[in-house]
């Protein structure tokens, strides 16, 4: 994975600024903001259903029966790209530990949710992308001068979401030193943190940095900025379904080259301050 060099995480689209954002995010009739490539070839489907974050401000956020984020624009320029309009989108909550499971039962057709492209999850499913580089960072209370960075975790009580690729990587490189506690939902572990209850929440910096810009939390808590892995998002899906991973890859490419991805994140992630790294390249997963 390719680490995206900033000067510091700043915080994330706010859920007060992603309300705002909904004439250029939502669904159900509402604009995307992205055009789908007219070239593309449809899939030949009608409709589509897509797991995603219910509760990640600026990449996958329910509000009312509205969705929006980044991971969610990007599902509906695949999706216009194979012939689907948004309004024939089923929307599926995709929590972290139930991804595979989602695919593998057929219960959605992809899922876009900050998925990180494994090798252990590609010999259950296939990827195209990736769509996006993230790196793996800490959020912590703002008036913890302690925590200030991944060397000074030693005897911290950490929180993550079971069967992620964070809890996976601080359980194995600081196995003897942290305490790690599960949660079914990020959300959880922020409330967790605010309550005193761990000493940091550990996933990727575009997803801490959109918390930490909650209303709620502002002024309560920050992120470290110092980044100690990296993160490819793919677009999941069925395994073995080769023809889709085409279609979608190609309809990736289209997203970049038309300038569509870069539109998506200033509007999702931009108005925050955050860095919007160079794009990936497409079908290396």
């Amino acid at each position: 994975m390719r680490t995206l060099r900033r000067r510091g995480v700043v915080a994330m689209v706010s859920t007060g600024l992603a309300a705002g954002l909904l004439a250029a995010c939502s669904s159900g009739g509402g604009t995307t903001g992205v055009t789908a490539n007219p070239g593309a070839t449809s899939a030949g489907a009608s409709s589509l259903t897509i797991g995603i974050s219910f509760d990640q401000p600026g990449l996958g956020l329910k509000s009312g029966n509205t969705y929006s984020g980044f991971d969610v624009l990007t599902a509906v320029y695949i999706a216009k790209s194979m012939g689907v309009p948004e309004a024939n989108i089923t929307w599926v909550e995709a929590d972290p530990g139930d991804r595979e499971n989602l695919l593998i039962d057929g219960k959605v057709d992809m899922v876009l949710s900050t998925y990180s492209i494994t090798e252990a999850r590609k010999q259950k499913i296939d990827f195209a992308g990736p769509y996006f580089v993230a790196h793996q960072d800490l959020l912590i209370r703002r008036n913890d001068v302690q925590i200030t960075g991944p060397d000074t975790l030693d005897g911290r009580k950490l929180c993550s979401v079971a069967g992620t690729t964070s809890a996976q990587l601080v359980t194995q490189q600081y196995a003897g030193k942290i305490t790690l506690t599960p949660k079914s939902k990020f959300s959880d572990c922020v409330a967790s943190l605010v309550n005193g209850d761990v000493d940091a929440v550990t996933t990727d910096d575009v997803i801490l940095a959109g918390f930490a810009a909650e209303p709620q939390y502002k002024g309560i808590l920050k992120v470290v900025g110092k980044g100690f892995s990296e993160e490819r998002y793919g677009v999941g899906l069925k395994k073995g379904d080769s023809a889709m991973v085409t279609k979608v890859n190609d309809a990736l490419k289209a997203y970049i080259a038309d300038g569509s991805w870069n539109k998506a994140l200033d509007a999702t992630v931009g108005p925050s301050g955050y860095a919007i790294p160079s794009p990936p390249t497409p079908g290396s997963a």
